[in-house]
């Protein structure tokens, strides 16, 4: 079994697990998603069509499928915190090329990095807090949700900073939007690097053990639509809020909403996370998911958005913690790694459909509504098929 090692070098779980978030943070909250933010100037000032700025978010979902796909060998390699790390340190990189330069190309291959280096720090992060989770059994679902909170606050504080500059700079400084970006993550970088007290939170005598797809293939499948419906939402729900007439103040509230909203999951969902065993509890949540990303198709209004915004955010996370969560009750824990990254696998194959597929339907129907369309159902479909999984073994 795992052990946690508890000189007084060693934080309290809680605090291990909240420095374990800043990489979430960072990687999804500020390299991943902040791109909603910043994609409708970067679309004006560089030319691009609903399509190309899809295929962004297309690279960046190959870059997270690549990352899921080596995640559990680098951690054999080189331990879970060192690819926590490595992981953070790429994103925090690719951030600091958005910023220098208006190349596609170029673009491209940072929003590739930064995919790549939050899967494996998001595999290796999440096999790590599952760990630390389980040495407080009576408050393991709470600190699991803890971490996965993490790119609440990255939500947040990019909704702060990128609408803001943007409306005070002009149009065509999107790039200042990545440098400021930059400055926030190596800020919040620095406890990670500099006390990397958790490199042996997770060692174990025992040999890997064998993780087998067929057991949860409707579990899979469901975490794949899962990427493929979230992803347009995530993508374009920024320049939806601003063709409904919502300047930088609104984007801004839009944005901290959905992020504020996931540091309620933690404490709203963690009874029905403890009892994860099957695909039920994916299914609620996920359901729930669906529902914030259909409301904005119901009515524009500032009071429905935000609706939409509170209720897609505070499920959000919560489905990556209850998959997480699943993996626990299911697998032994020297199966996390490879399980987990299967997940991931599924879920970053989703990414990649989900950004081209609904950047095109918008480009041939000239209506973000549609987009929304495709990413409500996707959701809807995958809380249907969550619910048919049962417990493995």
């Amino acid at each position: 079994m795992p052990l946690i090692d508890r000189t007084p070098a060693q934080p309290h779980p809680t605090r291990l697990i909240l420095m374990l978030a800043l990489s979430p943070t960072i990687s999804l909250g500020l390299a991943r998603f902040a791109y909603s933010l910043v994609l409708p100037d970067m679309r004006d000032a560089l030319g691009w069509s609903y399509s190309a700025a899809g295929f962004m978010n297309t690279v960046n979902a190959a870059g997270y499928l690549g990352g899921a796909l080596v995640a559990a060998l680098l951690v054999k390699r080189f331990g879970l915190f060192r690819v926590v790390q490595g992981g953070t340190l790429a994103c925090v990189a690719s951030l600091l090329v958005c910023g220098l330069s208006g190349n596609f190309a170029l673009l491209g291959l940072s929003r590739l990095l930064a995919g790549f280096g939050a899967a494996v720090s998001f595999v290796a992060g999440g096999a790590l807090a599952a760990t630390v989770a389980q040495t407080v059994p009576e408050r393991s679902s709470l600190l699991l949700s803890l971490f996965y909170a993490g790119p609440g606050l990255g939500i947040v504080l990019s909704g702060l900073l990128a609408p803001l500059l943007l409306g005070l700079l002009g149009p065509g400084s999107w790039w200042v939007v990545w440098l400021a970006l930059t400055l926030v993550a190596a800020v919040l970088s620095l406890p990670l690097l500099l006390r990397p007290i958790a490199a042996q939170a997770a060692r174990s005598e025992a040999k890997p053990a064998r993780f087998a797809v067929g057991p949860v293939a409707i579990y899979l499948t469901s975490y794949f639509l899962f990427g493929a419906g979230y992803i347009a939402y995530m993508t374009f729900m920024i320049a939806y809020v601003r063709d409904a007439g919502g300047g930088a103040a609104a984007q801004s509230g839009f944005w901290c909403l959905i992020g504020a909203s996931a540091f309620a999951s933690p404490w709203l969902w963690r009874r029905l996370i403890a009892r994860g065993k099957s695909g039920v509890s994916l299914a609620i949540v996920m359901g729930v998911n669906g529902l914030g990303a259909a409301l904005p198709l119901l009515s524009s209004s500032p009071w429905m958005l935000a609706l939409s915004a509170a209720v897609f955010g505070v499920a959000f996370f919560a489905v990556v913690t209850t998959t997480t969560a699943f993996v626990r009750f299911n697998y032994p824990p020297q199966a996390w790694p490879s399980a987990i990254a299967a997940m991931t696998i599924a879920f970053g194959i989703g990414q990649i459909i989900g950004p081209i597929a609904t950047g095109a339907i918008t480009d041939a129907t000239g209506s973000l509504g549609a987009a929304l369309n495709v990413s409500a159902a996707a959701l809807a479909l995958g809380a249907l098929l969550a619910a048919l999984q049962r417990p493995v073994g």
